[in-house]
């Protein structure tokens, strides 16, 4: 089982200190949990948050002694995060734990020097911040996470939940990611590049939604769907489509297809048996060497090596499982 230790620098945003129980703890693997995540603090017990509750913690920072992955959450510390923390995440990456942060999080990676050479993000609000504070930092600007070796760090709140996505997909394939998305209703796919500062994410109730048009087209992948039969089953424009796509997604309406069909020839490959060329004409990527060339850019791995890394995962796992 996969150990994350989350770690709460008061005063924390409670909602950031939600996400990783709430996604991870969703992950099934062979019937099993795919995680254990604890939750620790400098001193247990009540801590103050950003706004008016009070959370109870119940471990101390020993939990990083044995966590795979450390995860700092959104905190009021921006510049004066307890020692014990900044000790404790070096320590982490010191014995090869992969450390994260979700929103103001970036901010205690900084002072502990964990970012300082990389690449990084936090909440937009607090960019120019950061690059102020830390010039040793590449911030990168409105982004939804970066990855920089074994290095993590997302924007604020729900960019949180798609950092963790990404590295459940690490973890265990498109295919157990695909599920916890499923079970926490959150898009299957956003990539760390897409913009934080969508036009309009939540539609206004005098228009419309293009939610049932992007259902439509999951099912239909396979197909070669363009422009026009989207607009035709949102019964709008191209023009309007065009726009309502970027507006509720960040992306064009081809980009969020794209992604949507490199997720699922990732799926097939993971779960199914068909060839390459079949993975291909049902994820609706045509060609194995469209299939190919589109997997090199999202994973730097073959259809082929992919296949292989993922059944030797798995295998391995139900090995372990067996005792």
């Amino acid at each position: 089982m996969h150990r994350v230790a989350v770690l709460v620098v008061p005063p924390a945003t409670a909602f950031d200190l939600s996400i990783p129980e709430l996604v991870f703890g969703a992950v099934q693997v062979d019937d099993a949990p795919g995680y254990e995540v604890r939750v620790g603090t400098p001193e247990p017990g009540l801590v103050e948050t950003l706004g008016s509750l009070q959370v109870s913690i119940p471990h101390g920072l020993d939990i990083v002694d044995t966590a795979d992955t450390v995860i700092v959450t959104g905190t009021g510390a921006r510049s004066d995060a307890d020692p014990r923390v900044l000790d404790a995440v070096r320590r982490a990456a010191e014995t090869g734990s992969r450390i994260a942060s979700i929103c103001t999080g970036a901010f205690v990676l900084a002072q502990a020097g964990l970012l300082d050479g990389r690449r990084a993000t936090t909440y937009w609000p607090f960019s120019g911040e950061l690059a102020a504070r830390f010039p040793e930092v590449d911030v990168v600007g409105d982004v939804l996470f970066v990855e920089d070796g074994h290095v993590f760090t997302a924007a604020g709140l729900a960019a949180g939940m798609d950092l963790c996505l990404h590295l459940i997909r690490s973890d265990y394939g498109a295919a157990v990611a695909n599920a916890v998305a499923r079970l926490t209703l959150l898009a299957p796919t956003r990539t760390g590049d897409q913009t934080q500062t969508v036009t309009s994410p939540v539609p206004s109730t005098r228009t419309f939604s293009l939610a049932e048009t992007r259902a439509w087209a999951m099912d239909r992948l396979d197909e070669p769907l363009t422009l026009a039969e989207l607009a035709e089953h949102a019964h709008t424009s191209v023009r309007t489509l065009t726009r309502r796509f970027q507006a509720e997604t960040g992306l064009t309406a081809l980009q969020w297809l794209l992604q949507q069909r490199v997720d699922r020839a990732c799926e097939l490959l993971e779960t199914t048996t068909l060839p390459v060329d079949q993975v291909a004409e049902r994820s609706g990527l045509g060609s194995p060497d469209s299939l190919r060339q589109h997997l090199l850019r999202r994973v730097r791995l073959t259809p082929t090596a992919y296949r292989a890394r993922w059944r030797g995962t798995t295998a391995a796992r139900r090995a372990a499982s067996r005792g």
